[in-house]
C-alpha cells in the first residue's frame, strides 16, 4: 500500500499542559487548524484512509515540541467532531514526553514523540517530501490527465503544511517545492486537493 504522509506545523500550538477545548483557536495556539487538517487528511465521508498518516507537530509549549501521529491503517474511534478530536489531543498532552526517536502508543493509530519537524523528515527520507507553496512550481506535470477509474497514484510522498504562520527555511535534504495554484489555501483545503491528485492517479511534478 502506497503512502500519503502529511507533517502539520503548530507554530503556537500547546505541546504540554490541559488543553482549554472551549478556546482551541486562540487559547491553544490555533488547535482547531491542526485538527481540521488532520480530519482532511485522514477523513473520508464514511471512514478513515487506510493509506494516510497524519503528524501534528505542536511547537508552542511550555516545555520541548511534541508530535503525535495519527495512523489510518490501524486508527479506530477517531469521530469527525472538532471538540472530540481536540480531547484526544489533550489527553495525549497531559502525559509525560517520550525521547526523540521513541514513538510512544496512545491508543490504537495514536502515538506521540518527542522532536520536531527536523526529526519527522529524517524518519520520512525515503520518499519524497513536498513543501507547498504558492508561489512554486505545480505540483503535477504540465501535460497530466485524470486517469482512468481505479488508477490510484501507486507513489509514496511526503507533504508538509503550517499553520497560520509561514513555514520559514527548511534545510532538509530531498525536498520539492511545489503549489496547488496562485491562490494560498488553508492547510485543510490543501490536503483534499492533495487526495484528490492522488486518488486520480495524476502525474505529479517531482
Amino acid at each position: 500500500m502506497t503512502l500519503r504522509r502529511f507533517a502539520v506545523i503548530g507554530h503556537r500550538a500547546m505541546s504540554k499542559g490541559k488543553l482549554p477545548l472551549n478556546d482551541l483557536a486562540s487559547g491553544a495556539g490555533r488547535m482547531d487548524v491542526l485538527i481540521r487538517a488532520l480530519m482532511a487528511g485522514l477523513m473520508t465521508s464514511h471512514g478513515l484512509r487506510k493509506d494516510s498518516i497524519v503528524v501534528l507537530h505542536l511547537l508552542g509549549g511550555p516545555g520541548p515540541p511534541r508530535r503525535i501521529k495519527f495512523d489510518g491503517e490501524s486508527l479506530k474511534g477517531l469521530h469527525a467532531d472538532e471538540r472530540s478530536i481536540a480531547g484526544t489531543i489533550g489527553k495525549v498532552i497531559a502525559t509525560p514526553l517520550p525521547p526523540i526517536g521513541h514513538w510512544q502508543p496512545i491508543t490504537a493509530g495514536i502515538s506521540h514523540s518527542g522532536g520536531n519537524l527536523e526529526a519527522t523528515l529524517k524518519e520520512w527520507k525515503e520518499a519524497p517530501t513536498v513543501l507547498l507553496d504558492a508561489t512554486a512550481p505545480r505540483l503535477w506535470k504540465a501535460e497530466a490527465n485524470l486517469q482512468e477509474r481505479g488508477s490510484i497514484s501507486e507513489l509514496d510522498v511526503n507533504f508538509v503544511l503550517s499553520d497560520d504562520q509561514p513555514l520559514g527555511e527548511i534545510t532538509s535534504e530531498g525536498i520539492v517545492i511545489r503549489s496547488l495554484g496562485d491562490q494560498w489555501l488553508q492547510g485543510h483545503m490543501a490536503i483534499g486537493v492533495v487526495h484528490f491528485l492522488l486518488d486520480e492517479g495524476v502525474e505529479l511534478n517531482l
